[in-house]
Parts: structure tokens; sequence; C-alpha cells
């Protein structure tokens, strides 16, 4: 399905003109040869543009970064083998860069090897071509001679640059006049393409599986690059090195039985996805893209600001004002995806996609595969941020923000689990039930920090996964946006009073206090109410004696204890222990809140407890 769904894909993109078409690559060139006309090089231009990032201070920067150009299609094939119009120094050259020092010599005869290769293959090709340009560059592939060029004063110049760089041709004074642009030269190699000379050998034709249509089969797959991890020279998506995972006889990647034609388009749409920010985002060492498979741009961008928080698709303010229209819906009970579309252009029926990639030693393994229409993706995704808001005007809540949330706030080297991130993805996506371990792993993070750094992701968590989990069984949600006084739940109530109970101790030492109850009893009174409760609310006695308005404390306190009729369970299981995190977040921020706010969020409450 993944094969299948890039082709399509692919065939988007050419519709809007976003890929090459077949015969052409995108490479990256740092500097102009400037040649005259008798194919001397007269100057080395830097042909790098200027990029500029806000670093973390806020403070601009500027870099040098290569101009992708394109250029007659690049070889992938391993070993030795020059392109026509070559852009690799060591090809170009013949020259090795090691200590400083220029050279042609090396251990294996990389660099004389390479060089021959080049000047036969571009020589052969330029044969009957003429312009001032082709003439330049047929001189000079004639006339260099890598062992009299060792002190070349622009390769010098270079430097460590050398070896990495990317090189294209002009003529001298003209750096508009570019050797990849010229007409003949570009007419001769479409030509070739036509007459299939470029390639050489006979192709094996037979069933592609993607088309199923009779057609050559591609024996080598084109690399895949921009995958986090993988090697450098890019990694085959589909391959075949062993016997053992051949078939029928059949060599290399004729076991996967997909046309020539069907390779060029998934890898050329695959590597775009993976060449673009705005397709493209990481979960730990995972490469995940995402795409609606009829290159609709505002799918793809709201899906990336809702879900993955990437900064190259919508701004702030736009993303927080389609969350709260998304979730004033799903209060209702539905996403309407209609009036969403007129007015952003969204395809609610269009396939979207999300995969996970990672390499291994040559190939690249696909982790998951997610596919659903877009607006069915759409209502989960607002029923899952609805899910996690702790409050009524809340900013989303992405994929990051929930791993980082699961990891201590202290530690410089701990990961999220992969897996787990994963698992939630297909949750969100799918709409099912959270991972076990997610709220297990939410838990676990607030009671080791004994809650001191528990914020609204945390509470949103653990509220997710209890809500969730009872919705999808068909029962009525438990968990409200903010303090519900008439839920009376055990676990809930003991978080309540936690809360009270800390405020009390607070306000009773006007703030003084660096070390309070939450920082001794937290973890023990969420898993053992009973052997903690009565020691804290002895301790309160004497706390009350020491504030202002000690009837409001009783009152709060006493409200509280009649709905747990005066008992403590002996244990909470996890999710009750949630319910007791839960409880103590809402209670505490509720001391912080106007009138005003009271009156919204229990009207807010309210509407959900009806539903």
């Amino acid at each position: 399905m993944l094969i299948k769904a890039l082709c399509d894909y692919y065939d988007a993109l050419g519709k809007n003109g976003k890929v090459l078409p077949k015969g052409y690559s995108n490479v990256k060139i740092h500097y102009l040869v400037s040649l005259s006309l008798n194919g001397e090089i007269d100057e080395i231009i830097n042909w790098q543009e200027t990029e500029r990032t806000e670093d973390g201070k806020g403070k601009m920067k500027e870099r040098f970064v290569p101009r992708t150009i394109v250029m007659p299609e690049r070889t992938e094939k391993p070993g030795i083998e020059a392109n026509v119009v070559e852009h690799r120094a060591l090809y170009i050259f013949g020259l090795n860069f090691d200590k400083d020092v220029f050279t042609p010599e090396d251990r294996t005869g990389k660099a004389k090897k390479s060089h021959e290769a080049f000047r036969d293959k571009n020589l052969a090709f330029l044969e009957g071509l003429d312009s001032p340009v082709v003439n330049a560059y047929r001189a000079f592939i004639s006339g260099w001679r890598p062992e009299e060029e060792t002190e070349n004063l622009y390769l010098v110049e270079l430097g460590k640059a050398y070896s990495a760089a990317g090189f294209a041709f002009c003529l001298s004074g003209r750096p508009d006049v570019l050797l990849h642009r010229d007409q003949k030269l570009l007419e001769k190699w479409e030509e070739c393409k036509r007459k299939g000379d470029s390639k050489g050998g006979h192709a094996v034709a037979a069933q592609c599986a993607i088309s199923g249509e009779e057609a050559p089969i591609a024996r080598i797959h084109s690399k895949i690059k921009g995958v986090y991890g993988g090697l450098a020279t890019g990694s085959v998506l589909i391959g075949f090195n062993n016997p053992s995972e051949s078939s029928y006889g059949n060599d290399q990647s004729y076991n996967s039985n997909i046309s020539e034609n069907a390779m060029r388009r998934y890898s050329e749409a695959l590597n775009y996805l993976l060449g673009s920010r705005k397709h493209k985002v990481m979960l730990d060492d995972m490469t995940v893209v995402f795409w609606a498979s009829d290159d609709n741009e505002t799918c793809n961008d709201l899906m990336a600001a809702l879900l993955f928080d990437n900064p190259d698709s919508m701004d702030a303010q736009r993303t927080e004002e389609m969350l709260q229209d998304l979730m004033k819906d799903a209060r209702a009970g539905i996403v309407r995806t209609g009036q969403i579309a007129d007015m952003e252009k969204i395809h609610k029926n269009v396939d979207f996609y999300i995969v996970g990639l990672k390499p291994n030693s040559s190939r690249l393994a696909v982790k998951f595969l997610y596919h659903k229409r877009f607006g069915e993706i759409l209502q989960n995704v607002a029923y899952h941020q609805l899910d996690l808001q702790m409050q009524e005007k809340g900013k989303p809540i992405s994929l990051w923000r929930i791993g980082k949330s699961l990891i201590s706030p202290k530690s410089k080297n701990e990961t999220v689990d992969v897996a787990l991130m994963t698992k939630i993805l297909e949750a969100v996506v799918y709409g099912t039930r959270y991972p076990d371990s997610l709220l297990q792993s939410a838990i676990r993070r607030v009671k080791t920090d004994s809650g001191e750094n528990m914020n609204y992701v945390h509470a949103g968590i653990i509220k997710a996964c209890i809500n969730r989990g009872k919705r999808l069984r068909g029962e009525k949600e438990e968990i409200t946006l903010s303090l519900n006084k008439e839920n009376k739940n055990p676990g809930y109530l003991c978080g309540r009073l936690f809360a009270v109970l800390e405020r009390l101790q607070q306000d009773a030492s006007n703030n003084s206090l660096n070390r309070t109850i939450k920082d001794a009893y937290f973890a023990s009174a969420s898993s053992k109410p009973a052997q903690i409760f009565p020691k804290l609310l002895r301790l309160a006695q004497n706390h009350l004696g020491k504030v202002k308005a000690p009837v409001y404390y009783n009152i709060m306190l006493q409200e509280i204890m009649d709905k747990l009729v005066g008992e403590f369970p002996d244990t909470l299981l996890l999710q009750d222990q949630g319910r007791f995190m839960i409880g103590y977040y809402q209670q505490y921020q509720s001391f912080f809140l106007t009138n005003e706010d009271k009156k919204n969020e229990n009207k807010i409450n309210e509407e959900q407890e009806e539903r």
C-alpha cells in the first residue's frame, strides 16, 4: 500500500509542478567553476546562498547553504561511475584533499579511476555538440592533468570545503551562461533518455506489482535520503542482498516486480517528503512523514499544527482559533468538517497517510503506516485534543509535548520510548484507546517528582486516558474540564483534600516554606491514603490556628470529608491514583480563579455532565 500511495502522490505533485521530470536530479551546488574559452579555470565562485536563522536567544544568525539545481540524472550505482555534467570534486579534479595537501594518489587509486571515468564519459557525450560553454568544458576536460594541479591556487583556497562541495560550470565573466542549462546539451540528453542509451543493458520485463502493466522491472531502486541516522549517500526502501531473499532465480530487486516507472515515482515522492520541513517531523530518533494524497497543503498544515506542533505549518494564533472551532464541535458530539472545508479548502474525503521510518544497515524499515480519510482523522484529532484540555481555551498539545512530559525535566539524556509514542499516535489517528503504558508513565512521572513539576500536560494525559476508556465502553465521561464538586470518587476526593491541606499549610506559613507536605507525602498519599491522611489532618489543626480565615478552610475540608464518609481507601489502584492527581490539580488551580472564571467553568462542567 505504501508504494502505491507514494506513486499516486507523485502524480499529484507532478500536476502541481513540484517534482522533477524523468531523467533529472536535484543537486546541491556550492561553487561555480568559471572557465575561459580555452578551458582554463580563471575563478571559482562561491555560489552559495545566505540563510538567516534565529538562535535560542532570539539573535539572527547567517550561514551559507548550497543552491539546489536541476541536472541530468545522477547515478546511484555503487562503485565508480561518472555522471554526464559531473558535480563531484573527486571526479572533476581527480584530487584527494588529505592533511591540507592535494594529491592524486591514494591506496586504492580511486581518485585516478574516478577522473578517468569522468573524462571518458563526458567527452563521449559531448561529441558533436558545439556551443561556447560546451567547448570550454570539453577543453577543460581534455587539458586537465591532476598530477600537475596539486598546488592550484583556486583549489588551495577552498581547503577543507573542497571534498564535500558540489561544482557547476560557467563561462568566464558570464555566471549566467551555465553548462547544465545549455540548450544543445539538454536536447542531446533528452534524446539519449528516449533511446535508453544512458543506462545500457537489457531490462527484464514483467507485470508490475503496482500498476499491473507489463513493463521493464527495476533491478536497483533509487536511494532515499533524509532519514535520521541513515547513510549519507541514502538507503533503499526495497532491496534484496542475500540469496535467501531471492526466489525463482530472480536477482536483486527483480524479486519485487516493481517497474522502473513505479520505482522512480515512489522514490521521487518519498525524497520530496523527506526534503520538506512541512512534511517531516521527528519522534525521538524516528523520522515521520505525512501527506494528503491530493497534495492539499491546507490539510497537511492543519494536521502538522494540531498533531505535531510543526513550526513550518500554521502560525500559533491561527492554530489556536482552528482548535477552538474543532473542540466546540467535538463537545457537541461531532466535528463538522463541512464548514471548515469551505473556509480552509480542506477535502475531508482525501486519503491521508502517516509513515514512520528508521534505517538499518542498508535499507529503510517502515515502523508504521497509518492511513485514513482526512475528515475522519481530523475528527479523531479534535477528540484527542478535547480529551487533553484542562481549560476552556486551551492550546494544542503536540505529541512532542506529551513525550517531553514523560521524562524528568532534570535529565539531559533520558528519552521517551518510541514504541509508546507510536502507539499514542495510532490511538489518535484511529480514535482508539490510549496504550495502558501511557497512563502508567504519566502517573509514575508525577509521583517521582512528588507532584513538583505536575502541569496541565500531565493532568491532560491522565484525564484523557480515563475519559476515553469510559467513552469507548459506552459509559459517561467522568473527569470534567475543571473542578467538579459532584465527583464522589474516593481517589478524586483524596486529591482534592490533599490540595486543600497543602494550600492551608502554605497560607499558615505566609508561603515561606521551602518544603511542603507535597514534597514529603504526595506519592504515598496517592497510593495509600489511609496511612497518610490521618497524619496530615492532625497537622492541619495546627495550621488552622495560624490563618486569618480558618472558616474558609474548615468549610472546604468538611465538604470533602462528608463525601468520603469519614473513611480513606487503604490502597488506590492505578486509575484511582490518576483521579487523585486530577482532583489535586483541579482543586489547587481553583484557588487562583476569579469568580467570573468559576461561573464559566461551572457552566462548561454542567454541559459536559448533561452529555
